[in-house]
């Protein structure tokens, strides 16, 4: 069941950050970076963006998750024929890998047949969640498996399991079943043990976040068909709103925390902001705003200041004014509706599927290009992961390490 390989001596990754991903290196070590909103500190920004190179790639199997990066270790997490694979690599060269038989995707997502799901690297445990919905915590410095979860065997969503999980205050959170019944379960990160557990919608693509809003700890995710917030302390449901779809849409955006209002998109139908307000012992969502022109559906944007940035349903980058919704600008030249956008300070850097890396200013009176790079020759769904010197791009099959002179 298991293959796991070792060098002979672990060296702790944090001692090798000044000399492999340069001094002033970050961890990604989760969906969407450290803090989950797509921002990333540490990136030394170039003076020349066409001084890139690529160092090294490695084949590492099928797969659109995002790699998780802590100290000078790499995790990518695959599929390599009837396994899912999770891998740890430095320096172009695999320290560790442990495998698992997994379920095949099946239906209109089988041109994707790796995962989706991005590991969580915490308390040196990697924690990954396959696309059949299987949950494995492994040590991230041996890739010794510490404990396993399938809750809903062989059942999935449409297009099969895509969140990353969530992992703060010692629990590993995910939203795990099939269409019309799921459950959100908090498990100890240590045990695996089940601290607690909403059933109620099915789960829909998108990544869970935590926030504190009136004093409370919540999850907020977004379902089937709404947007929820559970208790952190035990699950318990405190608030919802309608978030259903229309057409082929589906809710996979990662909903965006701004204080007690929170952003959200994925439904077909725009972009949506609401309020969440405490009466008494009670929250409830009240909508802010919303724009029926402009929406995203395969990928969450940046919140830069007051404005958002991403790429819109119809594969255009755009601006918009998170207070209003109001539309900034919307750039003329049509891309994906799949991406990413990673805010690195002074510039956000994008990657559609095609493999060229745009660099743009968070200007929202207008589209301003600062380069654009080839990085790899297509199918680029993960995130870029920027840090130190160094861009680190999952292609279809590959993860690569790119960085400046």
């Amino acid at each position: 069941m298991k293959n796991i390989s070792h060098f002979k001596t672990v060296i702790c990754g944090s001692l090798l950050i000044p000399l492999v991903l340069g001094a002033f290196a970050q961890d990604w070590n989760q969906w969407r970076g450290p803090n989950r909103n797509g921002v990333v500190s540490g990136f030394k920004i170039p003076d020349k963006w066409e001084s890139l190179t690529q160092k090294w790639k490695t084949t590492v199997g099928l797969g659109d998750a995002t790699p998780a990066v802590v100290g000078d270790r790499i995790y990518a997490f695959t599929r390599q024929e009837n396994d899912e694979v999770i891998r740890c690599i430095s320096d172009g060269k695999i320290i560790w890998s442990s495998k698992y038989p997994a379920q095949a995707v099946t239906g209109p997502a089988a041109s994707h047949p790796g995962p989706r799901s991005s590991p969580s690297v915490v308390s040196e445990k990697v924690v990954i969640l396959g696309v059949g919905g299987v949950l494995t915590c492994y040590d991230a410095n041996t890739g010794k498996e510490l404990w396993k979860k399938e809750e809903f065997p062989k059942v999935v969503p449409q297009f099969f399991t895509a969140l990353s999980p969530l992992i703060e205050d010692n629990l590993c959170i995910v939203h795990v079943g099939g269409k019309d019944k799921g459950a959100v379960i908090a498990y100890s990160l240590n045990t695996g043990e089940t601290k607690w557990r909403w059933d109620g919608d099915g789960p829909a693509y998108s990544s869970p976040v935590s926030a504190t809003i009136s004093g409370v700890k919540q999850v907020v995710i977004l379902t089937e068909k709404n947007l929820i917030g559970l208790s952190f302390s035990d699950g318990k449901l405190l608030w919802q709103t309608p978030a259903t779809t229309v057409g082929h849409s589906c809710n996979a955006p990662t909903p965006i925390i701004n204080g007690s209002t929170i952003i959200f998109t994925g439904q077909g139908k725009g972009m949506f902001a609401v309020k969440i307000d405490k009466d008494g012992d009670n929250f409830k969502a009240n909508g802010l705003w919303s724009n029926s022109e402009v929406g995203c559906e395969f990928n969450t944007p940046i919140l830069k200041g007051n404005y958002l940035y991403g790429f819109s349903s119809k594969g255009n980058l755009f601006c918009m004014d998170a207070s209003t919704g109001k539309v900034m600008w919307l750039d003329g030249t049509k891309l994906d509706r799949f991406g990413s956008v990673v805010d690195v300070g002074n510039v956000l850097v994008a990657l559609p599927p095609n493999g060229e890396l745009i660099v743009f200013k968070p200007n929202e009176n207008k589209f301003e290009q600062v380069a654009k790079i080839k990085v790899a020759e297509g199918q680029t769904y993960a995130h870029p992961v920027l840090t130190g010197n160094k861009i680190i791009i999952k292609d279809r099959d590959s993860v690569a390490l790119w960085s400046f002179e």
